[in-house]
């Protein structure tokens, strides 16, 4: 009975100090980090997570995703195409500083988010359903923006929260980290960001695509698939962003406003058939 009860508290005594320490770093993340400036706007917004946690955020759970979503497509020349488009398009952002990661998902949903830290996905889905570079280009430059604007990291707070998401990299000898990893992946992918931080991904995301020499069509057109597809059946992901239809409006005009005097600028559909839509596995 002497040993039972001296095991409990032992028990009691390592619960309450996890408690404990969750509880520290939760307030201490929401002393240092409550206040943060979006570099696209320069205003402020309310961040719990700190921008230094980014990284390890991003770095801790690519993998579980990974998991979840089929693993990478197993084609390093796809792998290698995507990620030169994507490096080409976050030189050109706001934080070129970032080390940025693409990832291909063996995938059927059509897809595409994005980690703190720069690490972004695109899954096969999606990939078969664009036609050239230039809508490559525009999938990837909204990813970037979400990273660059944080738009990752503040859902994250608020729909996870700061507890919960930072739990598994805290106690990684805890014998059930890899559960809460596992549940904490589950819930990135299917984040909803509010449909300002969408508008603003499209419209900045445009501008970093043209700034790296794509054609900013390619967007719309990506948009247009979005609509045929989710007419076809529902994608998921669509409901908490605004409809196709009102996306196409608002980057038509931009378009109109900004950009139809610049000529040259990349489409890329046969680079793209010939080192993506020919090497998909089936």
């Amino acid at each position: 009975m002497v040993l039972a009860s001296k095991k409990f508290r032992v028990v009691v005594v390592e619960m309450c100090t996890k408690i404990l320490l969750f509880g520290i770093i939760g307030f201490l993340f929401y002393l240092v980090s409550s206040c943060a400036v979006n570099p696209i706007t320069g205003e402020e917004q309310f961040m719990l997570i700190p921008e230094s946690q980014d990284l390890e955020i991003g770095r801790s759970y690519a993998p579980e995703i990974e998991k979840q979503m089929g693993g990478r497509i197993p084609n390093e020349a796809v792998q290698a195409y995507i990620d030169s488009v994507g490096q080409k398009i976050a030189r050109v952002s706001h934080r070129p500083d970032i080390q940025y990661h693409f990832t291909a998902l063996n995938h059927k949903t059509i897809n595409a988010f994005a980690l703190p830290g720069g690490y972004i996905f695109i899954t096969k889905g999606m990939l078969a359903k664009l036609n050239n570079e230039s809508e490559l280009a525009a999938v990837l430059a909204h990813e970037i923006t979400h990273v660059v604007a944080r738009h990752a990291a503040e859902a994250m707070s608020r729909q996870i929260g700061i507890q919960f998401l930072l739990a598994a990299i805290v106690s990684r000898t805890d014998s059930a980290a890899a559960a809460r990893v596992a549940d904490v992946a589950q819930q990135i992918v299917s984040l909803r960001f509010s449909r300002e931080d969408e508008r603003e991904a499209d419209l900045q995301g445009m501008q970093y695509m043209v700034d790296a020499g794509y054609d900013p069509r390619g967007m719309v057109e990506t948009m247009k698939m979005l609509e045929r597809e989710n007419e076809a059946g529902p994608i998921d992901f669509l409901s908490s962003h605004p409809s196709p239809q009102n996306r196409i409006a608002y980057l038509t005009g931009r378009i109109e406003s900004r950009y139809n005097s610049i000529n040259g600028l990349k489409i890329g559909a046969e680079e793209y058939r010939h080192a993506v839509l020919n090497r998909l596995p089936k």
